[in-house]
Order: C-alpha cells, then sequence, then structure tokens
C-alpha cells in the first residue's frame, strides 16, 4: 500500500513539475530570453554571433498542449529585435504573434517585451525566430508541445532527437542583407549548412564540429526536424535507414515510410527511425542535408553531415570516424524535383474521429495571386547589380509589400486614420499572361511598390491559389500564413485553371500545415477558416524573398462575440 501511495505523490509532483500535463488546470510556463552577442566559431572563423542566452541555436522551449505561455525578451544589443512563434496560431494574442511592424513595433537595444499566449488545439514540433531582418540566421529554437493524449501510433519512443537545420556565413550577416539592397543583386551564399549548429566535416576545420547523437539497437527515435535556413529548401536521409513520417507543422498525418524527405524553410517533420542496422567498426550511420536547387543566385551546393552512433561494446568515442565520408546514397540530388513532388503527395491528415479534418468543404472568397520575382529598373544616379543591370524584387499579384513604420496590428485596432496601407490587395493577378511558360525576362514587370492588405470577414472559408511565375526561372516559394494553419487541397504544375483544377481537390484528408511548398513553375491551393481576428502576415519564408517584397498583410475582422474578438494590447506593448 506505501508504495502505491508512494506512486501517486511521484505522478503529482511530475504534473506540479510540468513533466506531465495536468488535466484539471492549465500550467503557465515562464521562460526568460535576453537577446545578446556571444563569440562563436565555426570554419576556422570566429565572429560576434546574435544569439538567445548566449546559445546556437537558442534554447529549446518545451510546453505541455493547453498551457499558457510567458517568455520575457530582454533585448542586449543596440539593434531592434522580435521573437515570432512559428507555427503558435495565437488566437486572439496577435501581439504575441512577432513579426516587426506586422502585430508589434520591435523591441528597442536596452528594453523588454514579454510575449504572452496559450497553446490552444496544437500538439508537436514548431520553432520559434526573430523577425527582424535577418537575424533568424542564429535567432531560432525548438518549440516542442507534448501532448495531452497518447500518440496515435503505438510504437514506443526511446527519445526525442531535435534536428534544427540552419546556415552559416563567414560574413556579418546584416552586411550580406544591406549590401543586397543596396546593389539589388542576388545575395552572397552561406558558407555552410549545419545541423544543430555544426557544419559537419566535409568544411574547414569542422570535423570536430559535428552533431553526433548515441542511439540503441533495435530501439525507435523521434526526430523532431526543423529548417531554419535563411534560403534554401533542404533534402534529408539517414544512411541505410528509412523514416516513417508521422506529423508535419504540429498536426499528425497518416504514416508512411521513405528513404528521405524535403522540407522547406519554416516548415517542421517529425519522423521516427528505428537503429535496426548492422553497424560496422566505427558503430557509425551519416545523416545529410543539401538544398533543394531552383534558384538562379549563387547557391550554398554544399552538404552537412551528421552521425549517428550506435551503442556497441568497446567504442568508447563519439567522435565522427576518419574519413572519407561517404554522403548517404538515399539523399536525392539537388534537383530533384520528382522526389520533391512525389513526397509531398504522400502527405495525408490523419483524419480521424480524434483528430478530424476540418477543411471547408466550401468556400466564401477565392484569391489567385502570383508569387514570383521581379526586375526593377535602375534608378538614376544608382549602382545596381542585379541581371542585367537592374535591382531584384519579389511580388504577390505584382505588389512588392513595403513595410509600414507603425504596427499595422495596432493602428488596425486602434482604427487610426493612415495612408501608411490600404485595404484593397487584388482578388486575383492585375495583369493575366502564361505565368510559368512566358519568355523568361520577355514578360517581365516592374513591381508596385505598397502595403496593400487582404481584409475578409471573421469566419470566411478563404482559399488562397499561390501561382508560380517564370518571369525570370520557374520558382518554388515556401509560403507561410500566420495566425492560421491551413489544408493543402491541390498542388499542380503550369497554370492555374479555376474552372478544372477544383474538380480534382483533395477535399478528404489534405495535409494541414502552417507552410506550403508552392511546386517549381507550379500552383498550391490552399483553404483556410479565417478565425482568429488580428493583422498576420503572409509571406515566403525564403527570406531573401521576403526582403525583395514577396508578403502582403491579411486582416480578419472581429466577430460579433466576446470570444471572437482580439484581445486588447498589453501594457508593454513596444512602442515604434
Amino acid at each position: 500500500m506505501g508504495s502505491f501511495y508512494g506512486l501517486i505523490l511521484g505522478v503529482v509532483l511530475l504534473v506540479l513539475a510540468g513533466f506531465l500535463p495536468s488535466s484539471s488546470s492549465s500550467t503557465t510556463r515562464r521562460f526568460q530570453f535576453n537577446v545578446e552577442l556571444k563569440n562563436v566559431t565555426r570554419l576556422c572563423h570566429t565572429k560576434p554571433l546574435l544569439t538567445v542566452n548566449g546559445k546556437y541555436p537558442g534554447p529549446t522551449i518545451t510546453v505541455n498542449e493547453g498551457d499558457n505561455v510567458e517568455v520575457q525578451v530582454t533585448n542586449r544589443v543596440v539593434s531592434n529585435t522580435t521573437i515570432h512563434w512559428h507555427g503558435i496560431r495565437q488566437l486572439r494574442t496577435g501581439w504575441a504573434d512577432g513579426p516587426a511592424y506586422i502585430t508589434q513595433c520591435p523591441i528597442r537595444g536596452g528594453e523588454r517585451y514579454t510575449y504572452k499566449f496559450t497553446v490552444v488545439g496544437q500538439r508537436g514540433t514548431l520553432w520559434w525566430h526573430s523577425h527582424v531582418s535577418w537575424q533568424r540566421a542564429s535567432v531560432h529554437g525548438a518549440f516542442i508541445i507534448h501532448p495531452r493524449m497518447p500518440y496515435p501510433f503505438s510504437v514506443p519512443i526511446q527519445a526525442d532527437i531535435p534536428i534544427l537545420f540552419g546556415e552559416w556565413w563567414n560574413g556579418d550577416i546584416d552586411a550580406i542583407e544591406k549590401d543586397m539592397m543596396l546593389y539589388g543583386s542576388g545575395p552572397n551564399s552561406s558558407d555552410s549548412y549545419t545541423i544543430n549548429g555544426f557544419p559537419g566535416p566535409l568544411y574547414p576545420c569542422s570535423i570536430k564540429d559535428t552533431f553526433t547523437y548515441t542511439v540503441e539497437s533495435g530501439k525507435t527515435y523521434m526526430l523532431r526536424i526543423i529548417n531554419a535556413a535563411l534560403n534554401d529548401e533542404l533534402f534529408f536521409a539517414v544512411a541505410n535507414h528509412t523514416l516513417t513520417v508521422v506529423e508535419t507543422d504540429a498536426v499528425y498525418v497518416k504514416p508512411f515510410t521513405t528513404t528521405a524527405i524535403m522540407i522547406t524553410p519554416g516548415q517542421t517533420t517529425n519522423v521516427l527511425l528505428t537503429a535496426n542496422q548492422v553497424p560496422d567498426s566505427t558503430g557509425m550511420f551519416t545523416m545529410a542535408a543539401r538544398p533543394y536547387l531552383t534558384s538562379l543566385f549563387p547557391f550554398d551546393n554544399s552538404t552537412t553531415l551528421g552521425f549517428l552512433k550506435y551503442k556497441t561494446t568497446g567504442i568508447q568515442t563519439i567522435k565522427p570516424p576518419v574519413g572519407p565520408y561517404r554522403v548517404p546514397y538515399n539523399l536525392p540530388q539537388m534537383e530533384d524535383t520528382p522526389f520533391a513532388t512525389k513526397f509531398s503527395e504522400k502527405l495525408r491528415s490523419l483524419a480521424t474521429a480524434e483528430y478530424p479534418c476540418n477543411v471547408p468543404k466550401r468556400i466564401d472568397k477565392r484569391v489567385i495571386t502570383t508569387v514570383g520575382l521581379n526586375l526593377q529598373d535602375c534608378p538614376a544616379n544608382q549602382t545596381c547589380k542585379g541581371f542585367r543591370g537592374k535591382k531584384f524584387y519579389a511580388s504577390m499579384n505584382n505588389q512588392s509589400f513595403v513595410r509600414p513604420t507603425l504596427s499595422i496590428l495596432e493602428s488596425h485596432y486602434q482604427n487610426l486614420t493612415t495612408s501608411a496601407y490600404t485595404y484593397n490587395f487584388p482578388d486575383k493577378p492585375p495583369h493575366a499572361f502564361n505565368f510559368t511558360g512566358a519568355d523568361p525576362l520577355a514578360g517581365n514587370l516592374n513591381p508596385e511598390f505598397g502595403t496593400k492588405l487582404l481584409a475578409v470577414p471573421y469566419g470566411t472559408k478563404l482559399e488562397i491559389v499561390l501561382q508560380d511565375t517564370s518571369l525570370l526561372n520557374v520558382e518554388n516559394h515556401p509560403i507561410h500564413v500566420h495566425g492560421h494553419n491551413f489544408f493543402i487541397v491541390g498542388r499542380g504544375f503550369g497554370n492555374f485553371d479555376a474552372t478544372k483544377d477544383p474538380a480534382h481537390y483533395n477535399l478528404h484528408d489534405p495535409p494541414e500545415r502552417n507552410t506550403v511548398a508552392v511546386p517549381v513553375g507550379g500552383w498550391a491551393a490552399i483553404r483556410l477558416n479565417a478565425d482568429n481576428p488580428g493583422v498576420w502576415f503572409i509571406h515566403c519564408h525564403l527570406e531573401e524573398h521576403t526582403t525583395w517584397g514577396l508578403a502582403t498583410g491579411f486582416i480578419v475582422d472581429s466577430g460579433p462575440e466576446p470570444s471572437q474578438c482580439l484581445l486588447p494590447p498589453p501594457d508593454d506593448l513596444p512602442s515604434c
């Protein structure tokens, strides 16, 4: 009897400590983020790197489904900063979403702001990152939400392994972005990709900077994979192992096995890996990531390696073995669009009674928007280093987004009269042409610069068709929608046909995500229920494209009920 009471007491203590979810009430989790510089060495280069709490990548936030979260962010550097909680829906708490000048003014040097929100109806792997300029190159980390219910698969999990992909520049990232905008050229490519901040042994001076994780034979592990890279979609594989995909963007999917995955910046993917291979004398298997390339700009065509080490008798070291190092044979080549397409087509919502697929079957509004790159004529008395002596920009429906100098959410909430933005984002492309078959450059359009916003009433069943263009070359774009999950109901190559393509939509079990990979030279149709009042950012998660203006704002008006209205702004909301 004593052991029984001891067990009950132990469970209670675990709940109170936050290791297990409490079913009776929500727990408030509090975290402290200090944005600060720290000297970090990679690839034989030491430089002051912008970090959170001195860590690169930043600290992992772990909470339970239903928890209240408070993160006090103190800015200890001169430059402005914010933090975005990527994929957290922020129901009625848009003030905590984070994109600078969209939902808040940035946190100035020496100041602080506490982000407060509740994790409602979400579980799985998400992440957080800065949403000012290119700070997220080093200011990012995992955000893990433990579910209240058991996983919908019966495989016992030995351990979680967060896998964060990133990019490292030897040079100063702020200077690279400023130079890109000054001359209108493509940015310098990164000097390496990283796994959990480590480049791996294929780069100079990096054998010691290699991520290695020890596994036990016969055990199954959950790899929580996050693409935090700035400008590249990536392929990932583990030598000799298959991966079982069970979740994307913190939403369960119908499990399927694959030899590799494709993941865009902004996306997360949970996979199960069983250590069921026979290791060689080193006990090591390589894991690797390389870019999925469809860009015309300078790019990093390298590969980052890490290792899974089987726990074996007599092998004590966890250091990488001496080369030569072999890239996994199952890692797709950089231009393997067929693999990327097949992988995306396998993703399906779980669509069970416990985890239904609530895709809108009918819509109130359809918006068709082009997403692509443009060339702008070089202004007089300037030097332009883009293609043909022009400047690169990007646009949605030929609008290159300009951020205002005051938070749009604050202006909208206070009903301020302003000329900084308008509510007339076009429902369709202003110029109709063969979007993916145009003669490059011959059909190029100078973009219009402005801040046109898409506004809809609360509860609108909205469809957005994202149409790639080939004004410079065919492209692929990962488009992220803040404040809402959406369902990818259709994808295809070429031009979207509004009279034919909707007949082939998947309205039964389409994947639910927060970031969609628009196919190279094609289109993707997403549907969502606009049930979260506030102002939300829609943008490409290739940072160079967002900087060039491939973005827009999305306003959802408050509904008639108090529970359908945006909450008031917090007292410590930063001012511009």
